[in-house]
């Protein structure tokens, strides 16, 4: 019996392994293409523009003896309801989800009291502003839960559209995503005297543009799967407007675009390709505007652009698929293939005028990199930068106050970066080995970078020297910054050594 049934036994497990062997991969395969194909999300053609644009209101100031210009900003958890009848928990400067734009001039000593009423530590950084180093709001600056901050500097840049937004070591993308972000506007004589749209919240639009994700009532901040990029949500809202529209009553309105997004890369148009003009970058005016149909913006990259309307129409910012030549499956999955109707924009049946755009804007504030004094490579990873993951007690760079320096930075991952520099505004002088497209010809502090890609960055640092107070250069992919993408630099006075950061985290 044993010689008939051992056959019999062998051959079923013969077909088992054979059924498994065919149902195993093709389950696989299932589940890969599904995982794939639901990875994709598009708002474009679904989106109803149902609620009005808010818009940020200008943060109130008082003006001590002194000239001192002062503002408050308070740390606080609060409710919002971005859809009717459901209240989300939110973080936010004084109120519920993001904070009011402040905005200072050129030449102006400015404060700011901040107050940290959240149940964690947490940091103010001035993402853009050219401040001393202790001032700067980056990881060595918390503010514990309950305390305090009051930094205090002189505004001495040119007007730009720069934010503020929390910077706490391995913390930073969750206290964004929770809602802590708002504008800071600088102004100058030369941005003063333009006819550029300059009307704060009529012609002069702040576009603040975030992704999310809702799980019921709450704000869902988990990562999806194969999303190493970081945080990609499945929607879009404007100064934390869902589906949002704006009446215009202006012919050319200027939009001030800032990707406050965590991971996700935009590259805003309007959903009839009409052209903008691109009159800003991170650091302020261009030389002359540029005609643009697309501009792409990385996080924490700002691009001011002015749009012509006609009466009575309605036209559509949107953000199509990233071209970039990323791989096809970074492609999908660090959000490439998405796309997004963003803002709404309604134009009155009668339309104030609008004066021309000045043919000439700015001069350039930036260096063109022929004082350079040195030259140093960045090599991008998500192990670290050049190899080495941050460490808050170990400066990384140390450059002499006054001088300029050239950047290489290159990325050498398979996934997509950005860099971002504290304190500095560069030229791009190169992008892969060309000259920058004319989308890159403004001041930036900022610089998307997809694999493979590298950079050639001017700027120079002109004070004040602070051995001891280090700035950040990260990348701006805040969940890679929160891994430890990001080195420090302290900037001396000529022959000093660098000190030892305070480590309060």
């Amino acid at each position: 019996m044993s010689s008939v049934s051992r056959p019999r036994w062998l051959r079923r497990l013969l077909l088992i392994v054979t059924a498994l062997a065919t149902v195993v991969p093709l389950s696989v395969g299932g589940c890969v293409t599904w995982v794939y194909s639901s990875a994709s999300v598009s708002t474009v053609g679904s989106s109803e523009f149902n609620n009005e644009l808010a818009i940020p209101p200008l943060a109130q100031s008082r003006v001590r003896a002194d000239g001192t210009r002062v503002f408050e900003l308070e740390m606080r958890s609060g409710q919002k309801e971005f859809r009717a009848r459901q209240a989300t928990e939110t973080w936010g400067f004084n109120g519920d989800y993001l904070g009011p734009t402040l905005r200072a001039r050129r030449g102006e000593r400015v404060e700011v009291e901040v107050r940290n009423n959240l149940s964690e530590q947490s940091t103010v950084h001035w993402h853009g502003m050219h401040l001393p180093a202790a001032m700067d709001g980056g990881p060595h600056q918390m503010v514990q839960a309950g305390g305090t901050w009051t930094p205090h500097w002189t505004v001495d840049q040119p007007a730009a559209t720069l934010w503020y937004h929390p910077h706490p070591h391995g913390a930073t993308e969750q206290h964004v995503r929770r809602g802590l972000a708002g504008l800071f506007l600088l102004d100058d004589e030369v941005s003063e005297a333009l006819s550029l749209p300059k009307n704060y919240g009529v012609d002069d639009l702040p576009v603040i543009v975030q992704d999310v994700k809702f799980r019921g009532n709450q704000l869902d901040s988990s990562h999806g799967m194969f999303r190493d990029v970081g945080f990609l949500g499945d929607r879009t809202m404007v100064n934390g407007t869902l589906t949002p529209y704006r009446n215009v009553g202006d012919e050319l309105v200027r939009l001030r675009l800032l990707n406050a997004s965590t991971a996700r890369v935009y590259t805003f148009g309007f959903a009839d390709d009409r052209r903008f003009s691109l009159v800003g970058t991170d650091g302020g005016l261009l030389e002359r505007p540029v005609a643009l149909d697309r501009v792409r913006l990385s996080p924490g990259e700002r691009a001011e652009i002015v749009v012509r309307v006609l009466p009575g129409e309605r036209t559509v910012l949107r953000s199509t698929k990233l071209d970039a030549g990323l791989r096809f499956w970074t492609q999908r999955f660090a959000g490439g293939d998405d796309s997004f109707d963003i803002l709404e924009l309604r134009a009155a049946s009668t339309l104030r005028p609008s004066p021309e755009l000045p043919a000439a804007l700015a001069h350039p504030s930036t260096p063109d990199g022929s004082d350079s004094v040195r030259e140093r490579n960045f090599e991008l990873n998500l192990s670290g930068i050049n190899g080495s993951p941050m460490a808050m007690d170990r400066i990384d760079l140390t450059v002499t106050r006054g001088t300029a320096e050239t950047w290489m930075v290159h990325n050498n991952d398979g996934m997509p970066h950005n860099f971002h520099i504290h304190d500095v505004q560069f030229r791009v002088l190169e992008l892969n080995g060309a000259p920058p497209p004319d989308a890159l010809t403004g001041p930036k502090d900022t610089i998307f970078l997809p694999p493979n890609a590298s950079a050639k960055l001017a700027m120079r640092f002109d004070g004040p020297a602070d051995p001891n107070s280090p700035y950040m250069y990260h990348c701006h992919l805040l969940w890679h910054e929160d891994q430890g993408m990001m080195g420090q630099f302290v900037v001396v006075e000529p022959g000093q050594s660098a000190g030892t950061p305070a480590h309060h985290h």
